[in-house]
């Protein structure tokens, strides 16, 4: 198995273990602000997972990464452009990135229920597709 490989079965297993745990936390009755904030994390865990496998791809095909100032969305835009992702996908993504943004400056108590419900969702399906996307670019 090649780096790369492990690599992104490491990431993808992470993910899997982050998914698992937001699907607990959503089938809680009661969501006070401590289940929101866990939603919240996971979700970013998530997504974090997402750009790690984005780095290594782009790494492991000698395609810079970005690094500095809005690299995050660079980095988004780079594995679309790449091919590594589908235009459908990095749509979708694209909501998981201005999470990311408004997770990180923000404080648990602003976090929108309805909001992280909408992303936990969809999360699941575009994980899925994350998957073949990056299957079809790898083969």
């Amino acid at each position: 198995m090649d780096e790369l490989t492990e690599q992104i079965l490491a990431e993808k297993e992470n993910v899997d273990i982050a998914l698992h745990n937001l699907k607990t936390a959503m089938a809680r009755n009661e969501k006070t602000v401590i289940e929101l904030a866990a939603i919240a994390t996971f979700l970013h865990n998530i997504y974090n997972g997402i750009e790690n496998i984005l780095k290594q791809i782009l790494l492991s095909r000698d395609i810079e990464v970005p690094k500095s100032g809005t690299w995050h969305k660079d980095l988004l835009n780079k594995s679309l452009s790449s091919g590594i992702i589908s235009e459908e996908s990095s749509n979708k993504l694209y909501k998981y990135l201005t999470f990311r943004h408004f997770f990180v400056h923000a404080y648990g108590f602003m976090l929108d229920e309805k909001e992280l419900e909408r992303l936990a969702n969809d999360i699941p399906d575009i994980w899925k597709q994350f998957l073949l996307d990056i299957e079809v670019f790898l083969k």
